[in-house]
């Protein structure tokens, strides 16, 4: 199985790369969308990066346009949407698909890894109550999922995308790989 820091990404200005330049570092990896109900979550994304990046931690944004077109815009369109309203300067990468028959050899690694997340409460319950069709295990749930690499690139933890950044489940298991 390939390590996360092998599988090529695409950085939203568009250049070719990988996550190896994060080894030995404590990655937070969520999926985003701008056009969501849980996008003022990247304030508190934005908040924990600025509190722990000089520790270690590096937030890893995958913008993706699954859930109900909620990342409609272009990868520029994105980047200045997360700079002007969230004053977001934690990496963000190229528009990519994380379910389906299309999803990102990341996000299928990601999602191998760890097929359960912590913390589904009742927020799924609201998307049924919606009319959707919430989808199940091993695939995300929804815009905002978080997934937790150790320094070592192994995946150590999942969340469900109502969790906040400020968590105390997220800080304390960030907290922790930073001081292995």
């Amino acid at each position: 199985m390939a390590s996360v820091y092998d599988i090529p990404v695409v950085t939203i200005q568009g250049e070719e790369t990988t996550l190896n330049q994060y080894q030995g570092k404590v990655l937070l990896i969520v999926n985003v969308a701008s056009k969501c109900g849980l996008t003022p979550q990247y304030e508190g994304l934005q908040k924990l990066y600025q509190q722990k990046k000089e520790q270690g931690l590096e937030i890893l944004g995958f913008p993706a346009n699954d859930f109900l077109a909620q990342e409609p815009g272009s990868n520029e369109e994105i980047q200045q949407f997360c700079s002007l309203n969230y004053q977001v300067d934690f990496p963000l990468f190229a528009k990519i698909s994380v379910v389906g028959e299309d999803k990102h050899p990341l996000y299928a690694r990601l999602t191998q890894a760890i097929p359960e997340r912590i913390g589904e409460g009742p927020w799924w319950k609201d998307l049924v109550d919606y009319g959707l069709t919430p989808n199940e295990p091993p695939e995300v749930l929804w815009n905002f999922e978080k997934f937790l690499i150790n320094k070592e690139g192994e995946v150590v933890a999942r969340f469900a995308p109502d969790i906040q950044a400020d968590d105390p489940r997220i800080v304390d298991a960030i907290n922790a790989e930073l001081a292995r």
